[in-house]
């Protein structure tokens, strides 16, 4: 294992110190925690707090979209580890403003049963806190770590959809019912050509040939559902839209965002590469992308690979949130 690091059981302390010291503007740090807070969350005053977080390994999220027009807080968990109950506790007491809290989880068993819990303990304090699991992944119906879909790049774009109504003064209830509207209209699948390797473990979490993909895993090196020799991009392309086509119902009439993600190792160039041959797929299908981004947004640490993200835009308001300008570090 060959990584820039100092102690493998010091990795997310160090990350969480030297995020905030270089984007003071953006984030600080949460006292005796490794949850990070918007710099200005006094500009909040009045508006519904937006949080969010996780294990740590994938970089830029969540801490990278904390700041107006998205995250209020974000909660980094140890690698691949959900955050514990009490750090999000006190991400969610900083968030509140008068107009309550709204959570966005991605469905791993440790993350919905942590985020649950913190919950409870804000309404214990009278915060009034919803919340939403995010299940974007159509890769697998059940895997190691979750019951149902797991939660993977699709929630950047309820991050981003959330936080712009959040920042616009939508009231708790409304951004629940968003939250609700958007959920299922997001559909994720992802390919990888090696795994990822936890500081902690020092090797990756499996084992491909050099001649190998895997398809459908999830960001932390969870199984999917196919392995074959690789393909060129176009063929990576015809799996995967294929796959969301199926789920999505994919409608020249509809409008769609999308999301091209690398997962941690893939080069920009090979993604652009990519969003090439999604575009001329749709193109096909005589659908022209009103959304689009690429880039890592939801990494899996040195994960070689790429994940595709496609929401349908079912709300021409959806569109607005999406590109209502922010101050964040990543997005």
């Amino acid at each position: 294992m060959k990584k820039i690091i100092n102690d493998p059981a010091n990795v997310v302390e160090e990350m969480v110190r030297g995020m905030t010291k270089v984007y003071p503007q953006y984030i600080k740090k949460i006292p005796n925690t490794t949850a990070m807070i918007r710099s200005d969350e006094k500009s909040m005053k009045n508006k519904v707090g937006i949080v969010s977080g996780g294990g740590s390994g994938h970089e830029p999220a969540h801490a990278g979209y904390i700041g107006k027009g998205m995250l209020t807080a974000a909660v980094a968990g140890q690698v691949f580890t959900s955050p514990t109950p009490d750090q999000i506790y006190e991400a969610i007491k900083l968030s509140d403003h008068g107009k309550g809290v709204f959570l966005i989880i991605k469905n791993y068993s440790g993350d919905v049963m942590n985020f649950e819990m913190a919950k409870d303990m804000a309404e214990m304090d009278g915060i009034k806190v919803k919340s939403i699991v995010i299940d974007d992944d159509i890769a697998v119906e059940n895997s190691l770590y979750t019951q149902g879909r797991r939660g993977v790049a699709g929630t950047v774009f309820m991050h981003k959809i959330l936080g712009a109504a959040a920042d616009q003064g939508v009231n708790l209830d409304e951004i629940e019912e968003l939250a609700q509207k958007v959920l299922p209209h997001i559909n994720t699948i992802a390919v990888a050509l090696s795994a990822a390797t936890v500081p902690e473990v020092g090797k990756p979490g499996f084992e491909l040939a050099d001649d190998e993909i895997e398809y459908g895993v999830g960001i932390h090196s969870e199984p999917g559902y196919r392995r074959e020799k690789i393909k060129p991009s176009k063929g990576l392309v015809k799996e995967l839209l294929g796959k969301i086509d199926e789920s999505l119902h994919l409608d020249a009439n509809k409008k769609y965002a999308i999301l091209i993600n690398g997962m941690g190792a893939t080069p920009l160039m090979e993604q652009f590469i990519f969003s090439n041959d999604v575009y001329e797929e749709l193109a096909e299908r005589n659908i022209k992308p009103v959304f689009a981004k690429v880039g890592n947004y939801m990494t899996s640490i040195d994960m070689a690979g790429i994940s595709l993200t496609i929401l349908e835009i079912e709300d021409e308001k959806w569109l607005e949130y999406l590109n209502y300008p922010v101050k964040t570090i990543a997005w």
